[in-house]
């Protein structure tokens, strides 16, 4: 596991911050959809950033992340620029946008838990009845 430098997770919560509300106030593609920045790791030399996120479903419709992706990584150099006069950074890190699939396997794994919980509690039922 690599060691946490504090300079880079300092730099990569504050990185997460900035694009979060540059990607709501500036990206005006609606391809994008409902994304969320769940989070910004910056390698050891701040030269690249690996930034995650997560896309939310509006009202039912899910949105296709791979599309969202790809217009993020398309707006890099335009989010990169903007992070630079907001930023006192000498080099702004290279964007590399990733899925974020921990709220998928969280929901299922959760789904998991409830049908396990309904199914003992059907097992107990079930018993309590044969006695």
């Amino acid at each position: 596991m690599p060691r946490d430098f504090p300079r880079t997770r300092r730099v990569g919560e504050q990185l997460q911050r900035e694009l979060a509300a540059l990607i709501r106030d500036e990206i005006d593609d609606p391809r994008i959809g409902m994304v969320s920045i769940s989070g910004v790791e910056v390698s050891r030399d701040l030269s690249h950033a690996r930034v995650f996120f997560s896309t939310l479903a509006i009202s039912g419709e899910e949105q296709d992340p791979e599309i969202s992706r790809q217009v993020l990584q398309g707006a890099a150099g335009f989010l990169r620029r903007l992070l630079g006069q907001q930023l006192a950074l000498r080099h702004v890190p290279q964007l590399h946008f990733k899925q974020d699939h921990s709220l998928q396997q969280g929901a299922r794994l959760s789904a998991l838990i409830d049908s396990a919980v309904r199914a003992d509690r059907h097992h107990d039922d079930d018993s309590d009845s044969d006695n």
